[in-house]
């Protein structure tokens, strides 16, 4: 063993050899008034301002991911609810609660830039993605793209306090406060990415509930939106490219379902139906597993 290390074989600190004494009297010799303490003082101010609104940024962004799973789970009752137009209303409320949501996240960023807290948010903006493109797709059958979801992200807010200071004053003349948040492009791709999992669950609960249309509605409709994908490929993002293998999974899901709809379709009893292309799905899983 070196003689410059300890008996646990660490090598010792320099200041170790100090007494502690004089290593306290030094720490209370600095000057804290000193225009370097001054600065650094002011540098802890900010870092812990801004781990403070990150780690709020944090928590909002997981009650946004987490309202907006229940709104997806609330969507797919419709394929056996008969009170379908309830439930668009429901969720309607439900989404219109996850936008207050992120309104309070655009009000935390203001005056900031909000690629330095992207990192803390872009999960729940993905999820939101995914739920208010599952309802629109409900509505509409096409996609919503993303200036329409930003759209919906712009808040605006009376200054109220104007009006109690002058009692008088025209009611036209209020200051109105603008917040906006914008979903980034590659949170929608991430998020429309997602999607395509939930209209192949729609597409086996379609068929399991008697309906033998809506999986070939939805099946060219997910083979547009993997042409769409397959022409970004490998040269988006990482996250992009990682999510386009799940897409392909859902798409060979959905077109196995329409082919057995389409050879023996008529030979299946329609309770029956689910049952197969569950098991057929777990197939594929395991045959892309072993690939």
């Amino acid at each position: 063993m070196s003689s410059k290390e300890g008996s646990g074989g660490f090598r010792k600190r320099k200041h170790d050899n100090f007494p502690h004494g004089q290593r306290k009297d030094e720490k209370n010799n600095v000057n804290s008034s000193s225009s370097l303490m001054v600065s650094f003082k002011s540098f802890q101010l900010e870092l812990d301002t801004r781990h403070d609104k990150y780690e709020r940024l944090v928590k909002l962004s997981r009650d946004i991911t987490i309202e907006s799973k229940r709104t997806i789970f609330l969507l797919h009752r419709i394929t056996s609810d008969p009170n379908g137009e309830e439930i668009l209303n429901e969720s309607e409320a439900k989404l219109e609660a996850v936008r207050q949501k992120i309104k309070q996240v655009a009000q935390e960023l203001i005056g900031e830039d909000m690629y330095q807290f992207h990192r803390a948010i872009s999960p729940g903006l993905q999820e939101y993605v995914e739920a208010v493109s599952f309802q629109y797709f409900i509505k509409t059958r096409s996609l919503i793209s993303v200036k329409e979801i930003n759209k919906q992200l712009i808040f605006t807010m009376e200054d109220k306090e104007e009006e109690t200071n002058m009692p008088s004053s025209n009611p036209h003349d209020k200051q109105l406060y603008t917040w906006s948040l914008k979903v980034t492009p590659v949170d929608y791709l991430l998020g429309v990415a997602d999607l395509t999992g939930e209209l192949m669950r729609m597409c086996i609960n379609s068929v399991g509930n008697g309906d033998i249309d809506t999986p070939f509605e939805l099946s060219q409709f997910l083979r547009q939106i993997y042409d769409g994908f397959s022409y970004i490929g490998n040269t988006g993002p990482y996250e992009v490219s990682k999510k386009l293998y799940t897409l392909k999974q859902s798409l060979a899901k959905v077109e196995n379902a329409c082919y057995t709809l389409k050879v023996r379709g008529s030979e299946i009893p329609k309770h029956m139906l689910a049952d197969v292309f569950s098991t057929k799905a777990e197939m594929i899983d395991r045959e892309d597993g072993l690939s």
